[in-house]
Formats: C-alpha cells, structure tokens, sequence
C-alpha cells in the first residue's frame, strides 16, 4: 500500500504517505540519489564510531547526519519544499494533513486547520509519532525518554505505555 487515509480520534483525516514519490531529486537525478545514498551510508558508520566513543565519555546520542542535513541551506530548502509538496497532494485529496517519513527529519507544524507530520526514522534519529486517545499527534525521542529509577516498582511495558501518553 503506497497511502492510506488515516482519520483520527478527533475526526481529521489524515493522507499517510512514506513521501518518496515527492521527492525530486529521486524522482529526477537517480545519480545523484544514489551519491547522497553513499554519502548517508558513510555518515552512518561514522555516527556509530562517534556515538561509542560519546558513551564512554557519558554524552549522550547524538545524530551527525540528522546535523549535517539541517545545516545545509540547500538541504533546508529542499526539506521546505518537499513538505510543500506532501500538503499539496494532501489537500488534492480532500485530507486535514499529512504523515509521512522519507527525508528523517522529525517535525510537526500547522498552518491554519492543516497539519504536516514527519515521523522522523528508527534507525537514524530514534522518532516515532504516536496518537493520543483525543487524536492529538506527538512525536516521541527514544533518546529523550528517561527509564524509571531502579528502585521504582514499574515493569517495562507499563513505562512504555506511560511515555507514549
């Protein structure tokens, strides 16, 4: 399935897309889709590298690819006008919003009555957006959630739970 129309618990409709479809440079410059491919694959390894010598020093997780896009001004413009693009398609199909992933970049914004979600990635940047029972949307860090203390009588599932509310 390429998309779905989601409808929330407070009755927005929402288009779910993965996003790539909207995507010029896939869409229109394989090459250089596939030089950018490279280039994440490297900053990932490098992240990994970066991200163990950080916990031995006990700094916490951080992202250098997910830096590495937002500090590059065409990589701004390109996030910006791929978002355009997704609110565009949605409202084409009569939806309130739009959830999509494809670029990684974690975000919720709203302009007017229209909402534009961006789950972020698992893998790169630990995001994930979860629904509340009254449809409103957040998007959880994993690296933000705190485990309860040792001494604290809760099992895992029911701090999972917790976080996501």
């Amino acid at each position: 399935m390429e998309r779905t129309l989601h409808e929330t618990a407070d009755g927005r409709r929402l288009l779910v897309i993965h996003g790539d479809q909207f995507d010029v440079v896939v869409r229109h410059a394989r090459w250089l889709a596939h030089l950018g491919a490279g280039a994440y694959s490297s900053a990932l390894a490098i992240n990994t590298f970066l991200n163990r010598a950080r916990r031995r020093f006990g700094l916490s997780y951080w992202s250098l690819s997910a830096w590495l896009k937002l500090k590059v001004k065409n990589a701004v413009n390109y996030i910006g006008a791929f978002e355009e693009a997704l609110a565009n398609e949605a409202r084409r199909v009569g939806a309130d919003g739009v959830v999509c992933g494809h670029i990684h970049h974690a975000r919720i914004a709203e302009t007017g009555r229209f909402q534009y979600v961006n789950t972020g990635d698992w893998v790169e940047s630990c995001t994930a957006v979860a629904e509340h029972h009254d449809g409103r949307l957040e998007i959880i860090r994993w690296t933000e959630l705190q485990p309860p203390a040792k001494d604290e009588a809760i099992d895992e599932e029911r701090f999972m739970i917790e976080a996501a509310e």
